[in-house]
């Protein structure tokens, strides 16, 4: 394969992933059910004109037939009149009307079946038009079902965006937080070591230590005095 070959592959297979992308399938099947509506309306308005077509027709055949009648009579009247002429006419005129009833007839039975074929095909339109707006609509609640679904569990694993941020928050607020303690305990044994100082405090170490030996002992002998006083009672 060329590379310009390769280059319309890999475009089209772009192209194809952009669109399945953004397509959206309430939309398709919103837009191939109004196709559908379109195509029953298109079908009614033919079916219109051919009943049209054909109602014309059998007012003609009508005309024609009462023509072929009149003539007749026409041709009986002359007769009647010795005008065998006048008579001979009127029958040219009956003939001539009666095969133009026969020729009608021939294109009105054509065009009413075409109206039985536009009516069947009608029904069977209407009827898979019914059935695909029920496809549709069940189709529509399964993909809003399964769309919520996916954004609940995305939430509560954190695949999406939502819970990716309030999880990157919780690591930086642990992350201070250990910090900070490590912080406050490595400053307490430095203070204890006596390596950071009370700017207000200023007695030596020794001094320090030796009040906390005295604080000790108090606490002590005040324990020993609590014990001796509860044995004694």
């Amino acid at each position: 394969m060329s590379i310009f070959g390769r280059v319309a592959d890999l475009l089209q297979a772009k192209t194809q992933k952009l669109l399945n992308r953004l397509e959206d399938p309430n939309e398709t099947l919103d837009l191939s059910y109004e196709k559908m509506i379109t195509g029953l309306q298109e079908t009614k308005q033919h079916l219109a004109e051919v009943v049209t077509e054909q109602k014309v027709l059998e007012r003609q055949i009508d005309a024609s037939q009462n023509e072929a009648t009149k003539s007749q009579e026409d041709a009986r009247l002359a007769l009647q009149a010795s005008r065998e002429d006048l008579a001979r006419a009127a029958l040219t005129q009956r003939q001539a009307a009666l095969d133009k009833v026969q020729s009608l007839g021939k294109a009105r039975d054509n065009i009413a079946a075409q109206a039985d074929k536009l009516i069947s095909y009608q029904h069977t339109l209407e009827s898979r038009i019914e059935q695909f707006r029920t496809q549709k609509e069940v189709m529509k609640s399964n993909y809003a079902a399964a769309q919520a679904q996916i954004k609940v569990t995305q939430s509560i694993t954190g695949v999406g965006d939502h819970l990716n941020h309030v999880g990157d928050a919780m690591r930086r607020a642990e992350d201070k937080v250990t910090g900070m303690q490590a912080k406050a305990d490595a400053m307490a044994d430095l203070m204890h070591a006596g390596v950071l100082k009370d700017p207000l405090d200023h007695r030596s170490t020794t001094e320090r230590e030796l009040q906390d030996l005295r604080s000790a002992n108090a606490l002590d002998a005040e324990l020993a005095k609590l014990k001796a006083e509860l044995g004694q009672g």
